[in-house]
């Protein structure tokens, strides 16, 4: 059973996302919050498995408490999933380097919303190349004029490859087939890459690559 809070500050929209959410046989509400800041409070009482973490809010705002809750001192870290009404957003880029494991904009169908909470809950990151392009293109500072970012230098060019692959949006096993590698291998790099790189999230790891230089929005990955 995955565990849910629900955060926004709209009441009508909150009581209709947790209606929703118990109505899955597989996930279950362990509260709502109505800010960033009660949603801290409630994270640290009911250690959700995912946070669907409104951005806009009154008080603290959504961004504010995503970095919070993925702090590396935490006791415990639940996967965040940013909701938003535009695709284009200052604060969605904001949680997605923050380590947020992805975004929907409010008027994605029901049926999608459950899934994207099983997809994040699984450790999976929910990011649509092309609106994330257009995310960093819009809001990420200028790269380095040499792609070569000192911190990439520790990667090995596999590394390097792997990183490149995944800011282009292939899955582990698009990478696989491309690398004529297995996916364990994909995993293996993308695991030590992050490690090395200091990342929490797959979605750090795309922002990273495009504010490094290693990629670049409407780019060639493959």
């Amino acid at each position: 059973m995955t565990s849910v809070l629900v955060v926004d500050d709209q009441v009508l929209i909150r009581a209709g996302l947790a209606a929703l959410i118990s109505a899955a046989p597989e996930l279950t509400v362990v509260g709502e919050a109505a800010d960033g800041r009660e949603a801290l409070e409630l994270a640290d009482s009911t250690r959700p498995d995912v946070v669907l973490m409104d951005i806009r809010m009154p008080g603290m705002d959504g961004l504010t408490a995503t970095a919070h809750l993925l702090a590396a001192d935490r006791a415990h870290q639940p996967k965040v999933l940013v909701l938003t009404t535009f695709d284009l957003d200052e604060y969605v880029y904001g949680a997605l380097s923050a380590g947020a494991s992805g975004f929907l904009l409010k008027d994605t169908p029901p049926h999608r919303l459950l899934a994207a909470i099983s997809t994040v809950a699984q450790g999976d990151t929910l990011l649509n190349p092309s609106i994330t392009r257009r995310l960093i293109a819009a809001f990420a500072p200028p790269p380095p004029p040499a792609p070569a970012s000192a911190e990439l230098d520790a990667l090995t060019a596999r590394e390097n490859e792997v990183l490149r692959l995944v800011a282009g949006g292939m899955a582990n096993a698009e990478i696989a087939g491309f690398l004529h590698v297995s996916e364990a291998t994909v995993k293996t790099h993308l695991n030590r890459t992050m490690s090395k790189l200091g990342l929490s999230s797959r979605a750090q790891a795309v922002v990273l690559a495009y504010e490094s230089g290693l990629v670049a929005p409407g780019g060639s990955f493959a």
